[in-house]
């Protein structure tokens, strides 16, 4: 009864489901059930496609990488200011910076991917104590989340074409709306 409870569950916020147990393919499976952080994540890859070249796999790799040092002070306790809002500001700036086929710097789209990644580390790290292989689990979570990337990459790549580059942005506006409602219903507004 309680596996039943747990396998239909809400699962809207990657970051509801405290004391999540499990390893390599409970970590794997976890972005996929979490739509705040599967929007984000095929976001980046989005946006990395529309940059092109060396942004194509620079906010891909970025990502990853710091999400697992985000994990890591999720896991020592270290507290980060309102997390949740950041994690849903992730998919209404990223989402909206592919709407609007934003180009910035490389730097400046670094960092801002690397903010986020922090966060979306961050929280997942806070779970990684109660699961039974932390590490297997955190590699899994790292994999998927590499994995949402290229898909965002793969779809970004018709941005190659006028009517793709409209769908792509149509997809990052709508990536930009669920950002917005996950932000409003977080801060309760809408409720």
């Amino acid at each position: 009864m309680t596996a039943a409870g747990l396998a239909f569950a809400d699962t809207a916020a990657a970051h509801e489901q405290a004391g999540v147990a499990g390893g390599l393919a409970t970590g794997f499976l976890h972005p996929f059930t979490g739509l705040d952080h599967l929007i984000a994540m095929v976001a980046v890859g989005l946006w990395g496609a529309q940059l092109g070249a060396p942004a194509l796999w620079i906010l891909p790799i970025t990502f990853p990488l710091v999400m697992a040092f985000g994990g890591v002070l999720g896991v020592l306790g270290v507290p980060l200011p309102v997390p949740e809002v950041v994690i849903a500001c992730s998919a209404l700036v990223l989402g909206s910076a592919v709407a609007m086929r934003l180009r910035v710097p490389l730097v400046a789209a670094s960092l801002l991917v690397a903010v986020f990644a922090i966060f979306h580390g961050h929280a997942h790290g806070r779970e990684l104590p109660s699961a039974s292989d932390p590490l297997a689990y955190g590699i899994g979570f790292v994999v998927a989340t590499g994995l949402l990337h290229l898909f965002g990459i793969g779809i970004g790549t018709l941005s190659r074409w006028p009517s793709g580059q409209r769908a792509i942005q149509g997809l990052g506006a709508m990536i930009a709306a669920l950002g917005g409602y996950f932000l409003l219903s977080g801060l309760g507004i809408g409720r």
